[in-house]
């Protein structure tokens, strides 16, 4: 059969020419992903650095004077014990925070995450000098400083991850958290008395109880509160500078949320793997050593499961607060 001009065979030829309008959207999807890199920046995250440091280095200095005061004596080695947590999870929130401030306006995934490494490791080593020139020369003082350095770049290297707002606004909640809790330990008698503690060990066992419960619950929701407004705040940010910029979304409000205390289990870690040895000292001095470090570590487990829980929920919440109502198609076309 001859294609005449005007019959319908002699239009399929031309339909070829409608396909690149098909793959128009494909290219533009393309070239719109790598804005989602964008998710790297973290705003305030030089300020967030120095405040970090200076947390950390009162935790050291703190530490020492405990450990090096006339009234210590022998307790050093517990005293050594009971402060290594703090500085760890100090080390955890100084690494990460320089890190972010560090890379920063870094895009490539992989050079981003070195820097990262590399910034925490010289925060850490930083932290041993300090440790082993102003400390006295022992064992104790050698594991405060190991430890604190593998603390440090660890959270060195989570800052390498690609959604740094996360990570800013879990060490933001972290940095808060740990401040509330050495302001609470200022009420911690007058809420023992509150709670019930009297003469008898049952008594104030008990009121010991429901203080690191309180402790753990008012430190998770400000570490919800926390990371939800540091997020929010980059959310702002981020729609000023672009209207169309990528958000975090529900997850990343999660995890911020739960980071303060995942960073307290993770402290828990280290101390069980680095921190060993001036653990089994500690317990080693007496009876009533060994059940208090016993004790003393099932607290820090069950306060940072609290602080993980109830941040996460916190943070979540106030998230969801923020979300409208979804869009109702009309009837008229979800009937047709």
């Amino acid at each position: 059969m001859s294609k005449q001009p005007g019959s319908s065979t002699a239009a399929e030829p031309d339909q070829p020419a409608t396909e690149p309008a098909v793959d128009s959207p494909s290219d533009e999807t393309v070239e719109a992903a790598p804005a989602g890199s964008r998710l790297a920046h973290a705003p305030g995250a030089l300020v967030l650095a120095v405040l970090s440091l200076g947390w950390l280095a009162a935790m050291l200095w703190s530490t020492r004077a405990a450990i090096t005061s006339a009234a210590a004596g022998v307790t050093a080695i517990s005293l050594s014990a009971y402060a290594l947590p703090g500085v760890i999870t100090a080390a955890l929130v100084a690494g990460a925070a320089v890190a972010l401030a560090v890379t920063n306006r870094l895009g490539r995934a992989t050079l981003r995450f070195l820097a990262a490494v590399g910034a925490g490791l010289l925060v850490g080593l930083a932290a041993a000098v300090a440790v082993n020139l102003t400390y006295a020369d022992n064992a104790t003082t050698n594991t405060i400083a190991g430890t604190t350095a593998a603390a440090a770049i660890i959270g060195g290297a989570m800052a390498g991850a690609r959604n740094a707002r996360v990570v800013g606004g879990l060490a933001a909640a972290t940095l808060a958290a740990q401040v509330f809790v050495v302001l609470f330990s200022r009420a911690r008698d007058p809420l023992s008395d509150l709670f019930g503690a009297g003469d008898t060990q049952e008594s104030m066992l008990d009121a010991a109880k429901w203080v690191s419960r309180t402790e753990s619950l008012l430190a998770g929701l400000i570490a919800g509160l926390v990371a939800y407004l540091y997020l929010a705040w980059a959310r702002r940010r981020a729609e000023g500078r672009d209207a169309v910029a990528p958000q975090v979304r529900w997850p990343g409000y999660l995890v911020a949320g739960a980071g303060a205390g995942l960073l307290l289990l993770l402290t828990e870690v280290i101390i069980r793997i680095g921190g060993r040895g001036l653990l089994d000292l500690a317990a080693a001095l007496s009876d009533a050593d060994q059940v208090a470090q016993t004790a003393l570590g099932t607290s820090r487990v069950d306060n940072g499961i609290w602080v993980l829980f109830v941040g996460a929920l916190t943070a979540l919440v106030l998230f969801g607060r923020t979300l409208g109502p979804r869009a109702v198609e009309d009837e008229d076309e979800s009937d047709s």
